[in-house]
């Protein structure tokens, strides 16, 4: 099938255009809002120990969903570390917060540790089976995209995010995206908990 689109040169770290060129069929789309979220049952890291992780687990909760490129990096130790952070408020929110990367439970439980210690799991796709499913890995690298995704309680997408591989994403961004969905209304450009939202059909 031949169609336009934006294709990600990790060489050189910017994007260019492709016009009528053949789609490989590896590649995806990045899943977006509306869309059900695929399921997975991965291994991961979480608190010091290794275990498995399931989406449906979180049935009925809200969920953050963040991929990042690799541990042991450059920029995704201060989004992990961004994310233990603000760990507590998401929690008060009713929302889980799962990382995910490419690289083997031990390599997340010996990061984890240099880390300082993370509150949430991060989990292993060592087969990129979820990245690709989500469709949020770069096959040249074979590694993760930087991808957020926010996950309903009914299990559907309703925001979703790549960023650049050399720009770290705002976790505060995500959790006052968060916040603006759970109110279920209008919510203008930079609106806060507890300023008015608006009106709307």
């Amino acid at each position: 099938m031949v169609r336009r689109h934006l294709i990600l040169d990790s060489g050189c770290g910017k994007y260019e255009r492709a016009e009528d060129r053949t789609r490989r069929g590896s590649e995806r789309d990045m899943l977006t809002i509306g869309t059900l979220a695929p399921a997975f049952d991965l291994p991961g890291a979480g608190k010091g120990e290794v275990g498995r992780y399931r989406l449906k687990a979180h049935k009925g909760e809200w969920v953050i969903l963040f991929f990042y490129p690799a541990d042991f990096s450059f920029i995704c130790p201060t989004e992990v570390t961004g994310f233990q952070k603000f760990n507590s408020e998401f929690a008060a929110t009713g929302c889980g917060v799962l990382g995910v990367s490419v690289d083997p439970p031990e390599t997340h439980l010996a990061w984890a540790k240099e880390l300082g210690g993370i509150d949430y799991p991060l989990l292993s796709d060592r087969e990129k089976g979820v990245c690709r499913a989500y469709g949020v890995l770069d096959e040249r690298e074979g590694r993760a995209l930087r991808a957020t995704f926010i996950i309903d309680p009914d299990g559907m997408i309703q925001y979703a995010l790549v960023s650049h591989k050399n720009v770290g994403r705002s976790v505060e961004e995500t959790l006052r995206v968060l916040k603006a969905l759970q109110t279920g209304r209008h919510c203008p450009a930079g609106w806060r908990p507890g300023e008015p939202t608006l009106e709307g059909a």
